[in-house]
């Protein structure tokens, strides 16, 4: 016969069962909650400076506009995966982007952190750090990595979010015409809101030299909002990305194949006087023997 305390014992286990199992679920419903069609508003500037260079040049302030799909293009109970397209110009012909990818994966334990000149650092975290967190895995263009982090959403008093720090590569603003640093200390905050997701960041230009202590040059806001609007404008981002999802596919599970190897990864810049996405982009590399090729030949052996 149980005792009175194995029966609370009992009860406390059924629900944290369920109360996991509940919140797991709304972590789901608000990473889902970032795909449709958004009309995005990118904002950038930089707060404060560090140099000692009396002659030092903020970065200028960047606005930008424009839309957005983001489509779900996995959908399974520990992994969840958003390809984003930006969709630009005359909304009666518009020119499709093929933008971000970002992957979301529960208690994983794999990641690759940033460490300047195209490297990544591999790193194996123990399971009981991870636990009941969500690692988000950001991707260039060509589906080559950016940065990474896990953390716990959180969903208290009416809000939904999840913070991370992560280093990573310079943005494309600011990699074509910065080089007084060399890497990015990404504070990301995405929030689920009432218009949409708001991705908040505060950044940190760091100069990062082999042996030495990291130098921080500048500090930066990031403001990018997500405000949802109808599907059927982004019409015509679908329907591009319907055409070519088989050919991303195969990016995808070769670049899987690279990241399974498990160890640290150094990219070369370009092949042959050019950069990975120029060659992705191609429409002539669209079959997988090809595709497996080009990227293997941007990792340094």
């Amino acid at each position: 016969m149980r005792t009175p305390i194995s029966i609370a014992m009992a009860l406390v286990i059924c629900v944290s069962a369920f109360s996991q199992k509940d919140k797991i679920k709304k972590d789901r419903e608000a990473i889902k909650s970032m795909c449709g069609c958004y009309e995005v508003s990118f904002n950038f500037a930089e707060t404060f400076n560090h140099s000692t260079d009396s002659l030092y040049k903020p970065s200028k302030t960047k606005v930008d506009k424009g839309l957005e799909w983001a489509e779900l293009i996995t959908d399974e109970d520990d992994k969840i995966s958003i390809q984003h397209l930006l969709q630009v110009g005359n909304p009666a012909d518009p020119y499709i982007v093929k933008h971000w990818r970002q992957d979301w994966l529960f208690e994983n334990t794999d990641l690759y952190s940033y460490n300047t000149n195209n490297t990544w650092t591999f790193k194996k975290l123990p399971a009981d750090q991870v636990k009941g967190q969500w690692t988000q895995k950001v991707f260039q263009v060509d589906d080559s990595p950016r940065y990474e982090g896990s953390s716990t959403w959180v969903h208290v008093n009416g809000k939904s979010y999840w913070e991370n720090t992560a280093d990573a590569p310079l943005p494309r603003r600011e990699y074509t015409t910065r080089s007084d640093y060399n890497l990015t200390v990404r504070g990301n905050r995405h929030e689920v809101t009432d218009y949409g997701w708001l991705h908040d960041q505060d950044n940190t230009k760091v100069i990062r030299k082999s042996g030495k202590e990291d130098v921080i040059l500048a500090q930066e806001k990031g403001y990018n909002t997500y405000v949802k609007v109808d599907d059927t404008k982004c019409a015509a981002a679908a329907a591009w990305w319907k055409s070519n999802t088989d050919k991303w596919a195969l990016v995808r599970i070769k670049w899987d194949d690279v990241y399974g190897r498990n160890q640290d990864l150094s990219l070369e810049q370009k092949v042959n006087n050019k950069v990975l996405y120029k060659y992705l982009f191609d429409d002539e590399y669209d079959q997988e023997d090809e595709i497996e090729e080009v990227i293997e030949s941007f990792v340094k052996k």
